[in-house]
């Protein structure tokens, strides 16, 4: 199985989008592509939520990937201690919908803390290797 990776991301908007193109460049370098809209869009929300929530004073957050026994683990790490929760938002809110589809895509995730450093929140997604050439 591959190595862990790691990318560090600036504390801007744009931040989210290259955090899920680097998440998407290693599914397929790592032939797991099984659950690539999965695991795309729950790194898209956890990235969001560090971005909005985990960045004081301008600091980056980062997102580790690994692989092992097809289980992807994905990381994103912030500076804030801050822990996020599961909401019932309203129909007319807004906001606060992110970790239920987290919690509805993924297979599993949690929250650790990193003390001085902050947290890191995961998630976990069985998934198999991509089959080249299998018929749809």
């Amino acid at each position: 199985m591959p190595d862990a990776i790691k990318r560090f991301f600036a504390p801007v908007p744009e931040s989210v989008g290259q955090a899920r193109d680097f998440v998407l460049r290693a599914l397929a370098d790592w032939d797991l592509e099984g659950r690539a809209d999965d695991i795309r869009l729950c790194v898209s929300e956890l990235a969001a939520n560090a971005l909005t929530h985990g960045t004081p004073c301008g600091q980056r957050f980062h997102v580790t990937m690994s692989a092992e026994d097809a289980i992807v683990r994905i990381e994103v790490h912030d500076a804030s201690s801050h822990w996020p929760r599961l909401r019932r938002p309203t129909n007319d809110d807004i906001s606060g919908r992110g970790l239920h589809i987290v919690d509805m895509l993924s297979d599993d995730w949690g929250v650790e803390d990193r003390g001085v450093a902050g947290k890191v929140v995961w998630s976990r997604f069985k998934t198999a290797p991509t089959i080249q050439g299998a018929p749809c």
